[in-house]
């Protein structure tokens, strides 16, 4: 998938690789359904969480069979990010483990280190997700794509 050039000022295409191997490791121990979507600039006039909601379910999320959906959002030139998880897992980790994830990512990027910020927390999302929402034999497969979306 090609991807806009302003995606490209950050990320390499090994880091989007990167990226979207980290998605399949995390969704190989768990039912749960993870995307990372990024923007240029959050809309104006639209708050960060807001506008990663409204992406969560164009990108149809909350239609996961067990709403364990969860989108990490970035707006790359605006520097804000927001992570949006569907009621099945938010009810099992509440407003806590969000914040947490929001920090330490915050952390790695102003490290400059955003590929390891996704990475991360993908990689922590998929120990969390694996917990609640374990892959059992015979569970279904993966619900929506692997790659990094962009908009």
């Amino acid at each position: 998938m090609a991807h806009p050039a302003w995606v490209r000022t950050i990320f390499s295409d090994a880091d989007l690789d990167a990226i979207a191997a980290a998605v399949r490791r995390a969704e190989a121990t768990t039912t749960a359904e993870l995307r990372v979507h990024l923007e240029q600039r959050v809309p104006k006039g639209r708050e960060p969480l807001g506008r990663a909601q409204e992406v969560f379910r164009r990108l149809r999320m909350h239609r996961t069979r067990q709403r364990n959906g969860v989108l990490i959002y970035l707006a790359l030139d605006d520097r804000k990010l927001a992570i949006v998880g569907d009621a099945g897992i938010h009810a099992r980790v509440g407003d806590a483990y969000w914040t947490s994830m929001r920090d330490l990512m915050v952390s790695h990027l102003r490290a400059r280190a955003a590929r390891d910020a996704i990475v991360r927390a993908v990689e922590d999302l998929g120990r969390v997700l694996a917990e609640h929402f374990p892959r059992r034999p015979g569970d279904d497969p993966n619900e929506l794509a692997d790659e990094v979306s962009t908009s």
